[in-house]
């Protein structure tokens, strides 16, 4: 079989207000996957257009808009669901608990856990290292980072440190089309970024044609993405923490833009 008829097939496709579903396809298997289950009756259209079957949800969190539509996709096609083992008690119709560290397969495709506790306590990503692909649910977004409902600065700290670790060039697909309002949040902090200033005009344009702005990539958030540039010395300056440590500098920066 050709290698290229076996890659991970990634539809994304928008829902509710501001969300995005993803199905997750392996070729060679017929395997299907829903990251989070925002709109049910949105990700079985989407299954049906592509003519697959839906045989695994993965959960990032609880949240509604994550797993609010687990019970009805699965009692409708007997779906396995995984979900994340510190939320377990959380994640409706769960049969399969994960946590750091642990592989789920999709067909032959495999995604690494990693627990990012933060916007939930015990949040967790699905990291496909092999294909480069990463979901990353409310943890990261383009250009931010989800709100600390649960968690501390310092856990949301340590769990974006986990993901700087991966390829430059991993894909990252979050939850959540906030890329323009965290584009001009992120202005604020480093306004003579010249790269954040080009991607802000790029997702500017996107948007004005109604195309979605992710997967953005490690390396660009790297560049970026306030949330991930604790060192900056720009942004240091404009919080005024040129000696605090980087928890400081990010739990700064996140309370400001929850006041934006």
């Amino acid at each position: 079989m050709n290698t290229q008829d076996t890659q991970l097939v990634i539809h994304l496709f928008p829902c509710l207000t501001d969300n995005y579903g993803f199905l997750l396809h392996d070729p060679e298997t017929g395997q299907t996957a829903t990251v989070d289950t925002p709109d049910p009756a949105a990700i079985e259209l989407e299954l049906a257009g592509r003519g697959w079957k839906l045989t695994h949800i993965f959960n990032t969190h609880h949240h509604w808009d994550h797993a609010g539509g687990n019970m009805a996709l699965k009692e409708k096609t007997g779906c396995q669901v995984v979900g994340p083992r510190p939320e377990a008690a959380r994640i409706p119709g769960i049969d399969v608990a994960v946590g750091e560290g642990d592989s789920v397969l999709l067909g032959r495709h495999a995604a690494r856990v990693q627990e990012t506790p933060g916007h939930t306590s015990g949040h967790i990503v699905y990291h496909f290292v092999e294909d480069r692909a990463a979901f990353v649910g409310d943890t990261l977004f383009s250009l931010g980072c989800g709100r600390l409902f649960e968690g501390t600065p310092a856990q949301m700290w340590a769990s974006l440190r986990k993901l700087m670790q991966w390829h430059g060039d991993t894909r990252l697909y979050c939850a959540h089309e906030y890329t323009q309002n965290n584009a001009r949040f992120a202005l604020t902090l480093e306004p003579d970024n010249q790269d954040l200033i080009a991607r802000a005009a790029e997702v500017d344009a996107l948007r004005a044609r109604g195309l979605p702005t992710i997967p953005s990539t490690l390396e660009l958030e790297k560049k970026t993405n306030p949330f991930l540039r604790p060192e900056s010395h720009a942004l240091r300056a404009t919080l005024g923490l040129m000696q605090a440590s980087a928890v400081e500098v990010f739990a700064a920066a996140r309370a400001r833009k929850d006041r934006f």
